[in-house]
């Protein structure tokens, strides 16, 4: 689940997420096959391989996400940071959490104006603990990188409220 929900825009197929997740390709086929079944996952084909990625049209796809992203801890980060850190316009997740791998490492860029560095830093160890896995933030006036996934978005939650 953390694979294909974590970032909608994550696919992976049967052998590939077998070796990721060091299971038989018997017990993931069962798995994506209950998953695919339910709606959950919808199916695709690219070079003979049948990949799999979450549905975000299933009505469940928001919550199901949600409460993969609460099991990572991105919504404690995203509470903390946007606590006292400033002008914050993006929270964005690049690296292994982006591609969907529960490495243990998140890495997460803050977008904004005159941010608060000094609080990051010392809130950094304090995430660590409360989410149980390491945290490295990077800060910038301005992320340009395709990669990664927005988990906030100032001008989008600003159209949300108004």
């Amino acid at each position: 689940m953390v694979k294909l929900f974590l970032n909608a825009n994550t696919s992976g197929y049967l052998r590939g997420l077998a070796l990721e997740f060091n299971e038989s390709t018997n017990a993931v086929r069962k798995e994506l096959n209950q998953l695919s079944s339910a709606g959950y996952l919808g199916k695709g084909k690219e070079q003979n391989k049948v990949t799999y990625q979450a549905n975000t049209k299933h009505p469940l796809f928001v919550p199901l996400q949600n409460m993969v992203r609460k099991y990572v801890g991105l919504d404690t980060i995203v509470k903390t940071v946007l606590n006292r850190m400033g002008d914050v316009a993006r929270v964005i997740v690049i690296g292994d959490y982006a591609e969907g791998i529960d490495s243990g490492t998140i890495d997460v860029v803050v977008e904004g104006a005159d941010l608060n560095t000094v609080y990051i830093n010392q809130m950094a160890s304090k995430i660590e603990k409360e989410i149980g896995r390491k945290v490295n933030f990077t800060l910038t006036s301005n992320f340009t990188r395709t990669d990664g996934f927005v988990i906030y978005d100032k001008e989008v939650e600003g159209k949300k409220e108004g």
